[in-house]
């Protein structure tokens, strides 16, 4: 066997009408909304900040981040519990759909749009059935910057 990666499983979500789809090894757990403390001078996409057993995390509303219009709070709606470069973050999504395995030959480049959310955030998109899936690239969601203002937060 060389190693080589043939599959990767994602978990599908949810924001608006479009499905979006994570590696499930990139999810630590997945989460009904906690009691938020909100921030001041937080930025706009951050909700504030949730204690998760003792650990303070901050929540990050992917809609705001992908500048979607705003929703609130539904009996779907969750949060993945995740690590951006080392530090420990909510995303809110809209409703968390499935884990799904996906063969890595089936992932396309994200398609090129000037000044869009596909060439920034996305790692790829394949079908599921015939639902287009946009893959997430985590480690994009943030900028090093925003990343360290979180830290700073919790």
């Amino acid at each position: 066997m060389t190693g080589t990666i043939t599959e990767i499983q994602v978990a599908c979500f949810k924001l608006m009408d479009d499905l979006y789809a994570v590696d499930i090894m990139r999810i630590n757990e997945i989460i009904r909304p906690q009691k938020l403390t909100v921030l001041p001078k937080a930025p706009s996409f951050i909700e504030g900040v949730i204690n998760l057993r003792g650990t303070v995390i901050p929540v990050v509303d992917l809609r705001k981040r992908f500048d979607m219009p705003s929703r609130s709070s539904t009996a779907s709606t969750r949060l993945l519990i995740l690590r951006i470069s080392g530090q420990s973050v909510g995303l809110v999504v809209d409703d968390v759909t499935e884990v799904i395995t996906v063969p890595v030959k089936d992932i396309k480049s994200p398609p090129a749009v000037s000044d869009g959310m596909a060439v920034d955030y996305l790692l790829g998109v394949c079908l599921s059935g015939d639902v287009l899936v946009m893959m997430l690239d985590i480690d994009k969601l943030l900028t090093i910057n925003e990343v360290k203002a979180l830290e700073s937060l919790a």
